[in-house]
């Protein structure tokens, strides 16, 4: 497929119900939890007695959860049935969800509102394995990879988007009306748009569900490490979530502490991450002309290490701010240090972008039909472990008077060995 026909997917039905359902899923996610993380850190905590970091923290456990819960589970049903029609089911739960919501928004009530979280990250485990293994039911295998990084692409920029409409509004006067009648619409708009995704055979229809996730999921990752061409990749993309996971968290506190920038800058970081992030993602179909196979990968994990290390010498020199000051998004751009820093991140999330789609890509042709669904269901698991070993891990360097830059030094040489394992072991 050529880099111009890859935009030719997003006027198909056979691809463009599922890219909106998926894009409307990532905005509503991100809307409702930057939401809860900004009315608990301002106002619920403080009604509640609560420390708010300690509240926000669980909160990000709270919606890591129920991928361990519920992943195995979700695997054997999207195997087990049509996925288009489970999809329409979880986005009509999704509807259910918000509306919920809205009664917690309006109650201004944190425990409830944690639960709807939990709901919330529940659903979202069951929406991982379909949206995945789904696109090679529609899609023919030399468009993979154009539809991964349309995919991957439109959700780091949704996640974005969402993250700062969730921020923006929900302190504002009848802020909690606003977000509510928000993540409703786009519950509605996802369900509607999931309706018009083609139906799927069943990949598995004679699969008799289980109900013990826990010998059901290490079954599923005893089944993967059977299969190394399928359980390598899998481990390679959940070391890229524990990377951009790593800099995601990192990058308000690295843009005002480490960089002395105001909310602008912060943004601005973010925003050239994603846009960096759906560069590389959509740059795959150029370099690899449609055909799966893994050899820019390492080039990927080296390009991360290489512009992390590169970062973390422009932030060293960190620009000149008085006590007391902090620069906005123009002033920190207006010298070379500020776009030096800001081209390093763009290059960073490029790069992973050019590692993380052809992994993707890999593992849905690679697994048997009627399996892949819990392969994916398996990433999810580990995606979900990596993430959380991203932050305690953050954790114990900042703890141990680690600076941000000096975190993200540490992580890009780490990440070497990434590179190293995925040249040895994913050709």
């Amino acid at each position: 497929m050529t880099f111009q026909s890859q935009f030719l997917l997003i006027g198909q039905r056979r691809f463009l119900p599922l890219f909106i359902t998926q894009l409307l899923g990532a905005f509503n996610d991100n809307v409702f939890k930057n939401a809860l993380v900004i009315l608990i850190t301002f106002e619920l905590a403080t009604k509640s007695g609560s420390d708010p970091r300690l509240m926000v923290t669980a909160a990000a456990g709270i919606f890591i959860l129920p991928f361990f819960l519920f992943s195995a589970t979700a695997g054997q049903v999207a195997d087990r049935f049509d996925k288009a029609r489970v999809i329409r089911f979880v986005k009509l739960v999704e509807i259910v969800l918000m509306l919920s919501a809205t009664v917690g928004l309006q109650l201004q009530s944190a425990n409830f509102l944690l639960f709807i979280l939990f709901l919330m990250g529940a659903q979202s485990a069951f929406f991982g394995p379909l949206k995945y293994a789904i696109l090679p039911d529609h899609l023919a295998r030399d468009e993979l990879i154009s539809g991964n990084g349309l995919i991957q692409a439109a959700t780091f920029l949704a996640i974005l988007i969402g993250t700062l409409v969730g921020g923006l509004f929900i302190l504002t006067h009848d802020g909690a009306v606003i977000i509510s009648v928000i993540v409703v619409s786009l519950a509605i708009a996802g369900w509607l748009a999931s309706c018009a995704i083609p139906a799927t055979t069943a990949a598995s229809p004679g699969l008799k569900i289980k109900w013990n996730f826990l010998a059901v999921t290490w079954s599923m990752v005893a089944y993967g490490a059977r299969h190394r061409e399928i359980f390598r990749p899998t481990l390679a993309i959940s070391w890229f979530w524990l990377v951009g996971a790593t800099f995601l968290a990192q990058l308000p506190t690295f843009g005002k502490e480490s960089l002395g920038g105001d909310e602008e800058v912060v943004t601005l970081l973010l925003l050239v991450f994603s846009i960096g992030i759906g560069t590389g993602s959509l740059l795959c179909n150029r370099l690899l002309r449609g055909e799966i196979h893994l050899r820019y990968v390492p080039f990927g994990a080296i390009g991360i290490s290489l512009f992390a290390l590169e970062l973390y010498f422009a932030s060293a020199g960190s620009l000149p701010v008085q006590t007391g000051d902090t620069l906005g998004a123009t002033r920190f751009l207006s010298g070379w240090t500020g776009c030096r820093i800001v081209l390093d991140m763009f290059l960073i999330a490029l790069s992973g972008g050019i590692y993380v789609v052809p992994l993707n890509a890999a593992i849905q042709a690679r697994s048997e039909n009627a399996h892949r669904a819990r392969n994916v269901a398996v990433l999810n698991v580990f995606n979900a472990l990596f993430m959380v070993v991203s932050a305690v891990a953050s954790a114990l360097l900042l703890a141990l008077d680690f600076t941000v830059p000096e975190l993200f030094l540490t992580l890009a040489l780490v990440n070497l060995g990434a590179a190293f394992f995925t040249a040895k072991s994913l050709a």
